[in-house]
C-alpha cells in the first residue's frame, strides 16, 4: 500500500506543512509508504518532499491524499489522475470575508470552493480537524468522513523563548498594564480591528496601560496598512503592537508574556493558536462563531457577540478574578489533551489505512 500526499504549498512553518510531515513519518511508521507532493515550498523543507511535476504515472496500490485549504491549479493536475483520492480538508474561508482587501485571495478561495465539491464525487474518504468542517464536507456532498486534531505539537510549551523579546516585554510590564495576545494571519476575517476597538474601551474603563500584541503576517497590501491608519486614528500607536511573523523563539516569548489571549475572528476551521494559548495556560476569551466554541469547550470565555464593551469586560473578569482563572487553567490543561499529537497520529493513520483497505477490496 502507497499513500502519497499533494498539497498545493508546503511550508516548515505553516499549520498544514508541518501537520503534512508529521503523517508522512506516522504513515511510515506504520509501514506504509508515503511521499508528499507540492506546487511550492520554502527552501528548508525542499529536500523532505518532491515538486507536482515528478508525481509520475499512476501506481498501482498508490492513493493520493490531497490538503485542501485554497484554489489552486495543483487541483486540475491531481483530479487528472486515476489513482484512487483521499482527501484532508483544511477549510476554506468564505471569499465575502476576504472581498474588496486581497482580489487574488478573493479568487483563490473561491476556486477552492468550486473544487471542493468538484472532489466530492471522486473522495473515497475524507479526514478533518473539526466538526464544524466536517459539516461543510457533508454539505459539499462528501460521504465517507471523519474528525481528527492536526498532527502538531499544541500541547507542549514550545521553544526556548527569544531573550531579547523575553526581555522587551518584561521591561514593558515592568511599568505597568497587561498584555493581550493575539497570532495568526493579519486579515479582515481574523478581524483584529475589533480587537484594537475592545483595546481602546478596555484601556478606558479598566487600565489604561495594556497593551495589543498582534503577531502574524497581513495579507494583501490593503489591509495591513488600513490597520495601521485605525491604530493611529484611535490614538493606540503606543498600546498596540503590530508584531508581524515571529521564529517560533520569538512566539514563545509573546505566549510566556501574554495575560490573556484574544480572538475576534469571524471564521475558524479550527484555531489552532486557541489549542495553543491554552497550552501555554494563557486564558482564551473569544469570539465564538464557526469552529471556535467546538475547538475551546468550557477552557476559555466564548462570546456571542464581540461589542467591544462586553468583550473588554470579559477580559477584565479573566484579570480579576483569580478563582476564574485557576479554573480556566485546570479545564485548560484538560482541554489540550484531546489534541495530543501522538493519538492523533495514530487514529489518522488507521483512518486512511481502512479506507485504503476497504476500497482496494471493492
Amino acid at each position: 500500500m502507497r499513500i502519497d500526499q499533494v498539497l498545493p504549498s508546503l511550508a516548515s512553518r505553516d499549520a498544514i506543512g508541518v501537520h503534512a510531515l508529521a503523517l508522512a513519518s506516522a504513515l511510515r511508521a506504520a509501514g506504509v509508504e508515503s511521499e508528499i507532493y507540492y506546487g511550492s515550498c520554502t527552501p528548508d523543507v525542499a529536500e523532505l518532499g518532491r515538486p507536482i511535476t515528478e508525481l509520475g504515472r499512476g501506481a498501482k496500490d498508490r492513493w493520493l491524499l490531497y490538503h485542501l485549504s485554497i484554489g489552486s491549479p495543483i487541483f486540475d493536475a491531481l483530479s487528472a489522475r486515476g489513482e484512487p483520492k483521499l482527501v484532508n480538508y483544511h477549510n476554506i474561508t468564505p471569499a465575502e470575508l476576504i472581498d474588496g482587501w486581497a482580489p487574488q485571495v478573493t479568487h483563490e478561495a473561491a476556486v477552492g470552493r468550486a473544487q471542493l465539491a468538484r472532489l466530492a464525487p471522486e473522495s473515497r474518504f475524507a479526514v478533518c480537524d473539526s466538526a464544524f468542517n466536517e459539516s461543510e464536507l457533508l454539505a459539499a456532498g462528501y460521504r465517507g468522513t471523519a474528525v481528527v486534531p492536526l498532527l502538531i505539537d499544541m500541547t507542549s510549551a514550545g521553544a526556548p523563548p527569544d531573550p531579547a523579546v523575553e526581555r522587551r516585554l518584561a521591561e514593558a510590564k515592568a511599568g505597568g498594564g497587561i498584555d493581550l495576545l493575539f497570532t495568526g494571519k493579519i486579515s479582515p476575517w481574523k478581524a483584529p480591528h475589533d480587537l484594537v476597538k475592545m483595546l481602546a474601551v478596555y484601556r478606558r474603563l479598566y487600565d489604561p496601560s495594556a497593551r495589543l500584541h498582534l503577531v502574524g503576517g497581513p495579507i494583501g497590501e490593503r489591509y495591513g496598512p488600513a490597520l495601521e491608519a485605525f491604530v493611529e486614528r484611535l490614538g493606540l500607536t503606543d498600546a498596540v503592537d503590530l508584531v508581524g511573523s515571529l521564529e517560533p523563539a520569538g512566539l514563545e516569548a509573546y505566549f510566556r508574556a501574554a495575560d490573556v489571549y484574544v480572538s475576534a475572528s469571524e471564521h475558524e476551521g479550527f484555531g489552532v493558536p486557541l489549542v495553543e494559548a491554552m497550552g501555554h495556560g494563557v486564558p482564551v476569551v473569544a469570539y465564538g462563531v464557526t469552529a471556535v466554541p467546538e475547538t475551546v469547550g468550557t477552557a476559555g470565555i466564548v462570546l456571542d457577540s464581540k461589542e467591544p464593551l462586553r468583550f473588554a469586560a470579559a477580559v477584565a473578569r479573566v484579570v480579576s478574578d483569580q478563582e476564574l482563572r485557576s479554573h480556566l487553567g485546570v479545564a485548560a490543561a484538560a482541554r489540550v489533551t484531546h489534541f495530543d499529537r501522538d493519538a492523533s497520529a495514530r487514529r489518522f493513520v488507521e483512518l486512511l489505512v481502512r479506507a485504503a483497505t476497504n476500497g482496494a477490496t471493492r
